[in-house]
């Protein structure tokens, strides 16, 4: 009974490792996706509408739910209530609360911090080029991100799976 029991337990615990990290390649791809759209967004608010920082960042943080629309909520919050405090400061502690719960690579998360460095500190035009410089990244990222999902996506939840059943297998 025990056996039994210790089995279907190794199992779940595998089984559920390979679910996760095949869920993780579908999150870096959507939130690569998001941060595309809030980007584009950005660009037209900045750019186009003359809209100051905070405002912008508000109104991408209302337009959908998940961690990238929160991030710029969070730094839209900072931004209105820490006086005195720099973007880059402000978007930083928004950055280091979203850490966790962004699913993105390292590179990714440093071309983050960038933003915060270049974002509100220039005039319209260079917010212009960083912002399309920024897209095309993004944009790259998230092409190698579906191709990696699609590649690997389902050999994570089979690879769970099945090592779970070797491992009771070796310990029978």
């Amino acid at each position: 009974m025990l056996k039994l029991l210790g089995s279907i337990l190794i199992i779940s615990a595998t089984t559920l490792t390979g679910f996760y990290m095949a869920w993780r390649l579908g999150e870096r791809t959507k939130q690569l996706r998001q941060l595309q759209m809030c980007l584009q967004m950005l660009e037209t608010e900045i750019y186009y509408g003359s809209t100051p920082l905070a405002v912008a960042f508000r109104r991408l943080g209302q337009q959908d739910r998940g961690v990238v629309p929160a991030l710029f909520a969070r730094c839209a919050y900072y931004l209105e209530h820490l006086d005195g405090q720099t973007t880059w400061t402000c978007w930083q502690r928004a950055l280091t609360e979203a850490e966790g719960e962004l699913a993105l690579r390292s590179v990714e998360k440093e071309w983050l911090e960038h933003f915060g460095k270049v974002v509100g500190g220039s005039d319209r035009e260079d917010q212009h080029k960083h912002l399309r410089l920024m897209l095309a990244q993004f944009g790259k990222a998230e092409k190698e991100a579906e191709a990696e999902q699609a590649k690997h996506e389902k050999m994570y939840k089979t690879l769970g799976v099945l090592s779970g059943l070797m491992i009771v297998i070796l310990m029978l």
